[in-house]
């Protein structure tokens, strides 16, 4: 079976490689798609992959994926934060959810070290890098054929 996974990333993601590299990496948005795509294409899985800057349109991207997704990996961003809009539209999603993070915020800035998605996702990957997405995707895998 073809699973369709939707990847939606946060406020400032699209600005990988250019932002604060210490925390980010050098890796732009485009390259960590590119790498999102061909590791999803070798798992079989069908991949939507978006970033946008704007709570609400998060929201209509999770809602929509309720009906036309089978899993979505999330990097919410600064909205993993402050947003209890996305966490609202997330626990309506049945299906599994990755909570994923370029940077362990939880070895950052104190108001980054809450979650307000964490209790309402399947698992989470915090503080691996870019390849944190690969793990995501791997273990999004997983949790599909189970």
């Amino acid at each position: 079976m073809n699973y369709k996974v939707n990847i939606i990333n946060g406020p400032n993601l699209n600005l990988l490689g250019e932002r604060e590299q210490s925390q980010y990496g050098t890796q732009t948005f485009e390259d960590l798609k590119k790498i999102c795509i061909k590791k999803s294409e070798e798992l079989g899985l069908n991949l939507k992959f978006s970033q946008s800057n704007i709570e609400g349109e998060i929201v209509n991207l999770i809602q929509d994926s309720i009906k036309n997704f089978d899993g979505i990996i999330i990097n919410a961003a600064a909205f993993t934060h402050t947003s209890v809009a996305i966490r609202d539209a997330l626990s309506v999603f049945k299906k599994p959810i990755i909570e994923l993070h370029i940077s362990n915020i939880y070895k950052r800035e104190e108001f980054r070290r809450k979650s307000l998605i964490s209790d309402v996702v399947t698992g989470g990957i915090f503080g691996l890098g870019a390849d944190g997405y690969i793990l995501a995707i791997i273990s999004m895998q997983k949790l599909l054929k189970k």
